[in-house]
Parts: C-alpha cells; structure tokens; sequence
C-alpha cells in the first residue's frame, strides 16, 4: 500500500539526518540559544531580506499558529480567515481555545482577498461586537491554491491602512514559492506581512516549523508567550540544525521543487485520461474527480483521501507527493489508473 495522502508519511531527507547523526554527542545550549539556531535564523533572514526579523523554531504548525495569534492579538480581537483555512478546519479549536473568535469567510478558491477583508471589518462596526484585527491566510491553501504577488500586495495595503496584522501560515510555503505559476518569493512576504512560518515538516525536516516576525511590534516578549505555550524546546538545536541544512545550500527549494513536479505527472496523466479537478492546484496537492467504483479499486493499492463527494456516482479525491515521492511510484499509480479504467 503507497500513501499519497500526506508530504509528512516519510522521515526526513537524508542531508538532515546525516547533520542531526554528525552533531548528536556536541553540547549546545538549550531552547534556541545555541550556535545552529543562531545560523538558521542568520540564513531565513538573508533569505527574507530583512535583517530586523525575528526568527523562532517550533516542533509543529498548530503550535506556531496558536502561539503567534495569541500572542499578537489582544483578548478582544479576532481573526479574519477563509472557511477552509487550517485554523478553522484541522486545529481541534486551538486559536478559539486561545480565547480569539475566527470570522469565517466563504470562498470558493479557498483565497480571500482585500473585498472580503474590507467587508468583515465593516459588519463589526463597535465594542459590542469582537474587533478583527488579524487576517489569516495559508500559501499554498488548504485547496492547492496560490495567492500571486499582485492579490498579496492588495490585502497588505488594506491590513496596513486598517490597522489589521497579515499573517501567513507557510506550512506547505515551499510548494508555493516553488510552482510554475508563482511570482512571489520570500522577500515579496518579508516587506507585505507582519508575520509568517516557513514549513519544515512537510518538506524534509524530521519536524519544525520556522516563525518570521517582521513587525517590530509584535516582537517583544515572544519568548515568554513560546515558553508558556510548551514551544521552547529543551533540545533546541535540533531544530536549527534542520534549517540550517534546508537553508545553506538551497534544499528547502530543490525538496520543494521535487514535490512539485511528482504532483505534475499525476495531474498530467490523469488529465489526459478525461478527468477534471475539483480546485486548480499548481502544488504539491491534487484533487481530482473520479468514479467512485473506480477510487474504490484504487484503494486496493493506493492511500489517499476521499475529499468530497460530488455526486452519487462521482469524489474528489486528494493526491499529495513529498520531497520523497520516487517517479517510479508514480508512473506504478498512472499505470495501475489506466488498468483500473480498462476493467471497468
């Protein structure tokens, strides 16, 4: 059985667990005062073109997530995002237990864009209602799709003009810094939002997520808010030699890249062999509509979700590659797709 249902059912890219190995009996200091950390914090800032930001290493995005918000944001603040964004749909409640309303936005490309924003922070117009104050996106979507320079440019404008932070949930920033049809660059994200991770678990790391703070007002006493959220971790080093293995020649891009492509191949083929998509995806996630009998054969070989149903006959399915995804499993899927289509 091959899984194609996560880029995290793998361990780690074997540069990293070669630095993790040659490094495992140096002391170092510990939650994130040691000389690795320091150096991966030193490249994500030459990488991001901004020399002032604060970089913090976390185990996993759902602990960045609720840490940061509730850090930045004051008790009677709330979070703009869209209805299928990660903190609304796959976090158990985590930023609502923090004790921040999310003020759902219904897309259909799971991208929300400056209307949607203007419009939210115009329906709460006084103190008897919770004051937006952040606005939540993830690049790529939970759908696949990617926001263009241009549409994060807008909303930064707006967030700026309307006192609301920007805040970017990069799990997956990788395959979106790295599709074919993308024109921003880390850079583009270090001037537009106050505040963004940079995904390692789901491109090579063993784990780690990596927090960019670029507004100097939302950085004092973040340590503080990590430590009582259970972030800082006693054996930090291991996380920033992480980064700094992605980081110092490129790796972060080239897993990326990698992950792309095998997506690519998938999308092509099946394409070709009559099927549509539920989303446009030019990422490292698919969702194409198949026949139910013929998801069921698949699922004889292949794990994957089931995404939605479409309708009696018809579901969407997920397919998702990894740094890790070999050709060879996929031409082994594309082949055993047509198999399945010339028996049925």
């Amino acid at each position: 059985m091959y899984s194609f249902k996560s880029d995290y059912s793998e361990g780690a890219h074997p540069a990293i667990l070669g630095a993790l190995a040659a490094t495992n009996l140096e002391q170092a200091e510990g939650y994130g005062e040691d000389d690795y950390s320091r150096q991966a914090a030193a490249l994500i800032k030459r990488q991001v073109g901004n020399p002032r930001a604060a970089v913090h290493l976390f185990a996993g995005g759902t602990q960045t997530n609720l840490t940061a918000l509730a850090a930045f944001l004051r008790p009677h603040e709330a979070v703009i995002a869209p209805a299928t964004g990660h903190i609304l749909v796959h976090e158990t409640g985590a930023i609502e237990a923090t004790g921040h309303k999310i003020l759902s936005v219904e897309v259909s490309d799971g991208k929300i864009n400056a209307a949607h924003i203007q419009a939210v922070f115009d329906a709460h117009t006084d103190e008897h209602m919770v004051k937006p104050k952040l606005v939540y996106i993830s690049d790529p979507t939970e759908i696949g799709s990617i926001y263009t320079l241009a549409e994060l440019r807008q909303m930064s404008l707006l967030c700026r003009a309307k006192n609301l932070y920007l805040y970017i949930d990069g799990a997956r920033l990788g395959s979106a810094l790295c599709s074919d049809e993308n024109d921003l660059r880390l850079a583009d994200l270090g001037e537009l939002a106050d505040a963004f991770y940079i995904g390692g678990t789901k491109n090579g790391a063993l784990l780690g997520e990596a927090l960019v703070i670029c507004n100097d007002a939302l950085k004092a006493d973040f340590r503080f808010h990590m430590k009582q959220k259970g972030a800082l971790l006693a054996k930090g080093k291991l996380l920033g030699i992480q980064f700094r293995e992605l980081f110092q020649n490129g790796l972060y891009f080239e897993l990326a890249a990698h992950a792309n492509a095998m997506a690519g191949l998938l999308k092509k083929a099946i394409s070709d062999a009559g099927f549509r998509f539920l989303t446009h995806s030019p990422t490292n996630q698919i969702f194409p509509i198949l026949p139910n009998r013929l998801i069921e054969r698949l699922q004889e070989k292949y794990s994957f979700y089931v995404w939605a149903k479409v309708d009696a006959d018809h579901s969407a399915v997920r397919l998702v590659t990894s740094w890790a995804t070999e050709e060879a499993a996929v031409a082994a899927f594309i082949k055993d797709l047509h198999t399945c289509i010339g028996a049925k």
